[in-house]
């Protein structure tokens, strides 16, 4: 009996460390695992910046190498004297060189001499030699090519931010060297760069030559930095001398970072990306802090109800060897009676503890949130943004910036739906008349505003009759259009639809302001002054226009002109899809997002899916990446509103370049989008979800390659 109570207070002791032990061990192992994971998303994270970061020097670089090369065309073969002769021509050609440039500082041309005979700063340039600098020097023995300098500061009177010089021979005709063609490349240009897209708290950039010297660095620094080529770094590139990710503590501020570089083309050049491993463990530290959050609790309830066991066992005990003492002359019956409720009791409690930690490493082996209640939580988000989208709707109807949901219907069958309602609104006084075309007129517009913007026209019509009168609604193909809308005029023409009172009229000096909004000849309290706004605004979005005809005592007719489509093109109604997100299966995507969130969401979620996704921020350099090799893409996926060139515009520029990848486009609102439409390429309205845009780029790389494959 002693024996066995000492094994159940001994495993009693096995099981508060088990509790202890077992929780430690996952919890490693989850560490482990969880900080593997952790350098993985950031390594990608990494690449994914460097990719952007060498894009984008590799453009600038190429640039600059364009344009050396342009202007040692146009001086080639001149002696210096006729350069000299030419030189406010050719300062004002630098100038609005360097001007378009923004990378740029300065642009120059140099006799054998190393003086100035043109540059973009100063007309005429000041007598001073430059054949003491790294960009010139480097020329005069023997044609390199381009070449790269180091960071200089500029040389009086020449002032402001500090350069590297890229430069490039000026050889005679029989190979002689007579002097040089350089351009001042600015690094803050890059530094500003790199601010831009390094968001991620830790981050970093340099860009340098393969020398060792940093020509541009992120976070910005105050001196100089030249890397030894025999150091960490330099032994790292001379291994992998095209690309590589290290970790190692960086030579400027001695930060330990976690670092990709990458050599840009055949330049000189490496280009690196990175982040702070600091950076990268409070990461770590926030993921596992979460474990911890519902692991400790956990864990320290088990532990503190085994140690409760334990002392209760042991209290269980202690009374029953007093209990036998105090028994022993009992008879034997009353001894086994008595042994019984006190195995009892002990098998209770035991099975008690079995069940909780039963029950404990089931929980430890579910996910740390039921299902259940993550997926409340995820309708609750859905419900949240599905609210939000809805409000932001609202505010946009009321601006009159409505991105609208246009659909193909019948303009007299939607008016003659009507007929009812209007009635009723209007109430028995008003006589309603209704002229509609025998045939169908279709328009491809948004229908819930279309109604709207008929029943505020019909309101108004009832509030100049003050309620009685006769109301004529006309629908019918437009003989003549405002000239506001002329040029616009197609094959298929407009549809008018005109709605005519008997009331007051408007006086002349109102009729240009009826349609500002807030606007109203009511009484106060009788209208806000935004029904005819509203109607002006749909209009415009919708490629029409409004128009009023107004005599005092006669009444109005207000004319809606809505462009008219083919007949052909009135859809049949099919079933919404609920379709599962095809597969991207490789398929190359070009996103081109300013907005680096919203462009590593959409990355992130197209390469779950089997997408391969270059990111690129601006129109710009998607065009530029575009001329060079369109091949390399699928399809193209761009943001509508970007600073500079937008959507529209770059599918424009593809459209005119003749480049055969589709476009597909995205966004909240545009105004430009509502007035000139998508311009037959497919549209994602936001806030969309990865499987609705999955199923349209794949759409639309699909019919790219039936295209493609019957070409050929």
């Amino acid at each position: 009996m002693q024996g066995a109570q000492r094994n159940s207070l001994r495993l009693l002791q096995w099981m508060m460390a088990a509790s202890l032990a077992l929780p430690i061990a996952l919890f490693a192992i989850a560490s482990t695992i969880s900080y593997t994971s952790t350098r993985d998303i950031a390594d990608r994270e990494i690449e994914r910046t460097l990719d952007v970061a060498h894009e984008h020097a590799l453009k600038v670089f190429e640039t600059i190498d364009r344009s050396l090369a342009e202007l040692n065309e146009v001086v080639r073969g001149l002696p210096d004297d006729v350069i000299r002769s030419r030189e406010p021509v050719l300062h004002r050609r630098l100038k609005r060189l360097t001007d378009s440039l923004p990378q740029l500082k300065s642009a120059w041309i140099f006799d054998a001499d190393g003086r100035s005979l043109v540059n973009s700063l100063a007309s005429p340039p000041p007598q001073l030699t430059f054949a003491d600098r790294d960009y010139f020097y480097a020329h005069v023995d023997q044609s390199i090519g381009t070449f790269i300098g180091t960071p200089l500061t500029p040389r009086t009177p020449y002032q402001g931010a500090r350069f590297f010089g890229m430069s490039r021979r000026r050889d005679s005709d029989d190979g002689r060297f007579i002097g040089v063609i350089q351009a001042s490349v600015l690094p803050e240009y890059f530094e500003s760069f790199y601010a831009r897209i390094g968001t991620e708290p830790g981050s970093f950039f340099a860009m340098g030559r393969s020398d060792g010297v940093v020509l541009a660095h992120f976070p910005r620094l105050d001196h100089d930095v030249r890397l030894d080529p025999g150091g960490p770094v330099g032994q790292k590139i001379a291994a992998n001398p095209e690309h590589g990710l290290i970790t190692i503590a960086w030579q400027s501020d001695g930060v330990e970072r976690r670092i990709g570089y990458r050599r840009v083309a055949e330049y000189p050049i490496y280009v690196s990306a990175g982040l702070e491993t600091s950076a990268i463990r409070a990461r770590w530290y926030a993921t596992m802090g979460q474990h911890l959050v519902f692991g400790v609790p956990a864990t320290a309830l088990l532990f503190l109800l085994l140690a409760l066991a334990f002392r209760r066992t042991q209290h269980l005990q202690a009374e029953a060897a007093k209990r036998r003492e105090a028994e022993e002359a009992l008879k034997h019956s009353q001894r086994l009676e008595a042994l019984g409720q006190l195995t009892g009791g002990v098998a209770h409690d035991f099975n008690n503890l079995l069940t909780v930690i039963r029950a404990s490493v089931d929980l430890l082996n579910r996910p740390q949130l039921p299902e259940e209640r993550r997926q409340r939580y995820i309708t609750a988000i859905a419900d949240a943004v599905a609210r939000a989208a809805k409000l932001t709707s609202q505010l946009l109807a009321f601006a009159r910036r409505q991105n609208l949901k246009p659909e193909v219907f019948d303009v007299g069958a939607r008016m003659q739906s009507l007929h009812d309602m209007l009635a009723t609104l209007l109430g028995p006084a008003i006589e309603i008349t209704m002229r509609l075309p025998a045939e169908p007129c279709l328009v491809n517009t948004d229908a819930g505003q279309f109604e709207t913007a008929l029943i505020n026209m019909a309101t108004n019509a009832r509030d100049a009759m003050k309620g009685k009168g006769k109301i004529a609604f006309t629908v019918q193909p437009a003989t003549s259009v405002p000239n506001a809308v002329a040029h616009q005029t197609g094959s298929q023409g407009f549809i008018s639809i005109a709605v005519s009172d008997t009331g007051v009229g408007i006086p002349a000096a109102q009729i240009g302001h009826i349609f500002e909004p807030f606007f109203t000849t009511k009484q106060v309290g009788h209208g806000t002054g935004l029904g005819l706004s509203q109607v002006f605004g749909f209009a415009r979005q919708s490629g029409g226009e409004v128009t009023v005809e107004s005599e005092v005592g006669r009444g109005s007719t207000f004319s809606l002109y809505l462009p008219r489509v083919p007949q052909d093109q009135l859809p049949q109604r099919l079933a919404p899809n609920t379709a599962p997100a095809p597969a991207g299966s490789g398929i190359a995507v070009l996103v081109v997002e300013d907005n680096i969130e919203l462009a590593n969401f959409a990355a992130d979620g197209l390469t779950e899916l089997g997408y391969s996704v270059t990111l690129i921020d601006n129109a710009t350099d998607a065009l530029a990446e575009l001329i060079v090799d369109a091949d390399r893409f699928d399809v193209v996926f761009s943001d509508v509103v970007m600073p500079g060139m937008t959507g529209l515009d770059l599918t424009q520029a593809i459209r005119d370049r003749s480049i055969g990848v589709p476009v597909v486009l995205t966004t909240g609102y545009s105004q430009a989008l509502s007035q000139d439409g998508v311009a037959g390429f497919d549209l994602v309205q936001k806030p969309y979800s990865i499987e609705e845009l999955s199923r349209v780029l794949h759409r639309a790389a699909r019919l790219r390659r039936v295209r493609d494959g019957a070409a050929k």
